[in-house]
């Protein structure tokens, strides 16, 4: 299972202020030594947080990996060529939302993602694609020649309810073995806390996790180094999912 720290909430802290501090750049940085397998941040259109500069340092300084999220669209095409990292994953962007609010819809939107994505692999980079666990949605995916899934787990970490959350996991679970066997590596993120990341880091079928807010919330109590270590420990001994 591998860790995505999403440094995009150390940049809004930033913006916050307009100014130099704190840098996503060295907070990568930090994750990484504290064991992070990949750094993930959103290059949004209204630059409300990640900027370019951060994009490019980042590209020269991570040593794991760099997913970048960004919205399908012709601008951001051109940007991933020129910065290439190692992942892109496609996502839906509101200038309204305050994160993102839900996957992609990849049936209503598929003969604009297959250009995109042949654009981008024409480019020779990994693409991801950000979708609900809806088996359709999936099906969708695959017929676009992406080569992954980031399940949302969003519906799931909003639970409520134990019978909900059961339900919303089940739904994960499902989709990431449909994903498997559709031909897709499967990630997922979305709502991820340290209270609630175990009965997801226990589905098999899921290779990576990315999370960025609550692992920023912790690190600005106890720092960024114990911040991304306690999640690690929990995604490397997750607890099993109770049947009962």
């Amino acid at each position: 299972m591998r860790l995505g720290v999403n440094v995009d909430h150390i940049a809004t802290l930033r913006e916050a202020r307009r100014t130099d501090e704190p840098d996503p750049v060295v907070a990568a940085a930090l994750a990484e030594l504290a064991g992070a397998d990949q750094i993930t941040c959103h290059l949004r259109s209204d630059r409300r947080h990640v900027k370019e500069r951060d994009l490019e340092i980042l590209r020269r300084t991570v040593r794991t990996r760099l997913n970048v999220e960004m919205a399908a669209t012709e601008e951001m095409v051109k940007m991933a060529a020129a910065i290439k990292p190692a992942c892109v994953t496609l996502v839906p962007e509101r200038r309204e939302e305050i994160t993102t609010e839900g996957g992609l819809d990849v049936i209503l939107n598929q003969n604009h993602l297959r250009r995109i994505v042949t654009a981008l692999r024409e480019s020779h980079l990994v693409v991801s694609v950000f979708v609900d666990p809806d088996f359709d949605q999936l099906k969708a995916v695959s017929k676009i020649d992406a080569t992954l899934i980031e399940i949302n787990t969003g519906k799931y970490a909003d639970a409520r309810t134990d019978e909900l959350r059961s339900l919303e996991l089940t739904k994960v679970e499902n989709a990431a073995r449909a994903g498997r066997k559709l031909g897709l590596l499967v990630a997922a993120g979305h709502g991820l806390t340290y209270q609630n990341v175990a009965p997801i880091a226990a589905i098999s079928e899921i290779e990576e996790l990315n999370i960025g807010h609550s692992i920023v919330a912790r690190a600005a109590l106890v720092g960024m180094d114990r911040a991304v270590r306690e999640m690690k420990a929990l995604l490397l001994q997750p607890a099993p999912r109770s049947r009962g």
